[in-house]
């Protein structure tokens, strides 16, 4: 029999339709793309100073750290957005680029002076330690200075206000006020007492300092930040404080005899102390962040409630206590948020050996502190993710793509073998 023999014209519709065909087979790749890019530029809208709840500084006071570039790995292994440095070193800004983590930058207290009587030093700070990196490193805040009120020092606290200013006019030059937050860790020296949580005051002395920045912030809308340590304050009275009641642990908890609140744990009391000083000296919109709160896992004979247990236990809790994104008792709509002192062990810190051991992991990058984070190196062969799972994964998913464009090509081949005899 002789082969079929087409009419004029079949050839140019049958090649038509086995085009369409094919065009239909394949829809989704165009697609895709185009709605990963959306959800890409929706993400890049704006930068918010503070992901979620919960953060960690970054401390290098070391001379066996990984270098940033691992610091980074490790930062996503543990799915930590928010990071807090301690200046403004080249090394880890490079690191950071592209990342997509969250950094805040710190101005170190030895330069507030020259920036508070020279405006030109802000700038200059500014053009060398952000403008080279931002926005490809996401530099989301910059603190001016550390604990600076309450330590001693007065030179270094009048010199603050005005490097604060200096610094904000600066960004405000560079049109990158509204996407930098500014501001100033404080400790617990600035309040007169803090016990009970609705008694507490900053100290009269201070305030000739804390007005005019407490003024200058309640117009920027920076939050107070504050270094709040349970294990400081357990280990400063440990015969008069429960220490389950420092842990989040089950304890009776105290109620406060103003307000009749009841708090069952000590990071919550501290919190809420910090909101009652702020209301009381004028200022109760203003929001309380915690800028450095963490348990040491080793310590002094002289240092009560140091060591692993604890620290793993406060650790732990406090995570899921700010995993649960609420308030305090005395501030309900204020979502508590914390930066975790600290990502490493810092061996060549001075002082007490708790100084040296508050990291959640240790230079190699294992975890020190096991509170379920992933570290760079696995602490068993079950805590690493297995190659071949990774390997299965993708062999499945190819598979998965050649059955879906199988199918959607078999009806074309169909519909053309079926034209063509």
């Amino acid at each position: 029999m002789a082969p079929p023999r087409w009419k004029s014209g079949d050839g140019c519709r049958r090649l038509l339709l086995l085009l369409c065909c094919c065009i239909l087979a394949f829809p989704c790749h165009a697609q895709q793309v185009i709605t990963t890019t959306n959800v890409s530029h929706r993400s890049d809208q704006g930068i918010h100073s503070f992901v979620g709840t919960y953060g960690i500084n970054y401390g290098r006071i070391a001379d066996n750290l990984p270098p940033p570039s691992d610091v980074v790995r490790l930062l996503k292994l543990a799915r930590i957005r928010n990071v807090k440095i301690y200046d403004a070193d080249h090394t880890v800004l490079d690191a950071f680029r592209g990342s997509g983590l969250n950094l805040v930058v710190a101005i170190p207290n030895e330069f507030l002076k020259d920036m508070a009587a020279n405006p030109s030093k802000a700038m200059d700070w500014l053009n060398e330690n952000v403008q080279p990196y931002y926005p490809s490193t996401r530099i989301v805040g910059i603190t001016v200075g550390n604990e600076v009120l309450g330590g001693g020092d007065t030179g270094l606290a009048e010199a603050l206000v005005g490097a604060v200013v200096n610094v904000h006019d600066a960004l405000r030059m560079l049109r990158l006020d509204a996407k930098i937050e500014l501001s100033t860790p404080h400790s617990e020296a600035v309040f007169a007492n803090s016990y009970p949580p609705s008694a507490c005051v900053f100290k009269d002395d201070l305030m000739v300092y804390l007005r005019p920045l407490l003024d200058f912030f309640s117009k920027t809308g920076a939050p107070f930040y504050v270094n709040a340590y349970p294990f400081l304050a357990y280990m400063s009275d440990p015969s008069h404080i429960d220490i389950n009641y420092a842990l989040f642990k089950p304890n009776a908890g105290i109620v406060d005899p103003k307000t009749n609140l009841k708090y069952d744990n000590m990071f919550e009391a501290q919190l809420d102390a910090a909101y009652f000083a702020l209301e009381k000296a004028g200022y109760p919109g203003m929001e309380v962040r915690v800028a450095e709160t963490g348990w040491a896992s080793a310590g002094d004979a002289t240092e009560a409630g140091a060591g692993m247990p604890n620290a793993v236990t406060y650790n732990r809790n406090l995570r899921k206590r700010l995993f649960l994104r609420k308030g305090t008792p005395y501030r309900p709509d204020r979502v508590a948020k914390a930066y975790i002192f600290a990502l490493f062990n810092e061996d060549l810190k001075p002082g007490p050996t708790t100084e040296r051991h508050y990291g959640l992991f240790k230079p190699d990058g294992s975890v020190s502190i096991n509170i379920g984070l992933k570290g760079l190196v696995p602490s068993s062969a079950a805590a690493a993710p297995a190659p071949s799972s990774l390997v299965r994964f993708k062999r499945v998913q190819a598979l998965g793509w050649i059955v879906q464009y199988s199918a959607a090509l078999l009806p074309c081949t169909l519909i053309f073998l079926a034209l063509a005899t």
